[in-house]
């Protein structure tokens, strides 16, 4: 869909561009509520390590100020800090905040190809035994709970509009950047259970930090790992942030959101109203919301909008088979029908207060577009023979989604 719908918004353009404007509300929706409360939740991470951080130093951060209310806290500081970091990155540009983002990754490859590195001398092939401690329910109910980390494959392609050539690029690098986060995360995961059995891990806030701490009993590799850890989360907080503010501007020029959010700074090339009033939201919930319910929202709001994009990736192939595609979904239609029931297998694995959450969010939203987006639409807006012609078929370049999806 990246490559046949080349522009910002992800799921929600693409949604918008094959099954209506109806559905996308319904995808965008879902979109700022995964976008947003994951960068929340991956912020809330950053008080753990940089409460790492200082016991390497022994200096004992107060637990009221590194942990939100209901995990022993009163106001999560380093998460706040981290989320406000990524927004007056993001307001001096996007070529700026790429730079740094590249900068960002590779110190974090290296800190975690040095964790696997200190992990595999410490090395327990009984650690995996069994295989599956807790049988597939334990892997079903993880996969749930853990599937927002997915939601850095659909940020990249909200650069539509700023890629220089969007239906060759962001095709290959969804596709390059899956394979090797996928590959990393399995490396960590088999070096982190290698060296410790998978018990230890219950309770562990900050575990990789645990494991070079208790293999080395050098607290300055406690402190290389959990300085990379807080970089770590930095540049996630500043790719997923970048992707919430894109997406708010392509809803923004649809009409279905405040014209705030569409304004683009003639200095900067920002929406600098929109990433302030953005971090300023994500900020405050890091703060306040503990790490796992944060989670659990961001999940199931990931899925739902995965689900979407499946379905418009068969009703694409049916209402426009001509379409150029720089990118073929393999096995089609197998592979996007497995996407849907699976995404739908692993909601209904959530627990039911995030179904209620999930419900909650849904309700609001109906509200929202039955009570703004919908009176200030710009579809709604056009009359039928300029609504004809904006349906029309056309070669969905660059510039001609932009004009007309």
């Amino acid at each position: 869909m990246a490559g046949a719908v080349p522009v910002s918004g992800s799921s929600y353009s693409y949604t918008y561009a094959t099954m209506g404007e109806g559905l996308a509300w319904i995808c965008g929706w879902c979109l700022l509520l995964e976008y947003a409360v994951s960068v929340a939740a991956i912020a809330v991470g950053a008080g753990e390590y940089l409460t790492e951080m200082a016991t390497a130093f022994g200096v004992a951060l107060p637990e009221a100020f590194v942990q939100p209310p209901g995990d022993g806290g009163v106001f999560n500081v380093p998460a706040v800090a981290v989320v406000l970091l990524a927004t007056v990155i993001l307001i001096r540009g996007s070529r700026e905040s790429a730079w740094v983002n590249t900068v960002l990754v590779v110190l974090k490859i290296a800190v975690l190809l040095f964790f696997v590195a200190v992990a595999f001398t410490a090395f327990d092939s009984r650690n995996f035994a069994p295989l599956l401690p807790m049988g597939t329910a334990g892997v079903t109910a993880a996969a749930s709970r853990l599937f927002f980390s997915y939601i850095g494959f659909d940020a990249a392609s909200t650069a539509g509009d700023e890629a220089r050539d969007p239906q060759r690029d962001l095709p290959r690098a969804i596709i390059l950047s899956m394979a090797l986060i996928t590959s990393l995360y399995i490396l960590v995961a088999v070096a982190a259970v290698g060296a410790r059995p998978w018990h230890w891990f219950d309770g562990q806030e900050a575990a990789l930090v645990g494991v070079l701490e208790e293999i080395t009993g050098r607290p300055w590799v406690s402190l290389v790992f959990a300085t990379g850890a807080v970089v770590a989360i930095v540049s996630i907080v500043l790719v997923v942030l970048y992707g919430q503010t894109r997406i708010l501007m392509a809803m923004s020029r649809d009409g279905l959101v405040p014209p705030v959010f569409g304004r683009v700074s003639a200095r900067t090339g920002t929406p600098i109203a929109n990433t302030l009033i953005t971090g300023g939201v994500i900020a405050t919930t890091a703060g306040l919301v503990p790490l796992g319910e944060l989670a659990d929202a961001t999940s199931i709001g990931t899925l739902f909008a995965f689900s979407l994009v499946s379905l418009a990736v068969i009703h694409l192939r049916r209402t426009r088979p001509d379409l150029p595609r720089t990118f073929r979904v393999p096995l089609y239609p197998v592979t996007p029908i497995l996407a849907v029931l699976m995404c739908a297998f692993l909601m209904l694995n959530l627990g039911g207060s995030t179904w209620v959450v999930f419900a909650l969010w849904m309700a609001v939203g109906a509200g929202v577009y039955l009570g703004y987006g919908r009176r200030h639409s710009a579809v709604a807006a056009l009359t039928d023979r300029e609504y004809a012609e904006a349906s029309a078929p056309v070669t969905p370049t660059h510039e001609t989604v932009k004009d007309t999806v």
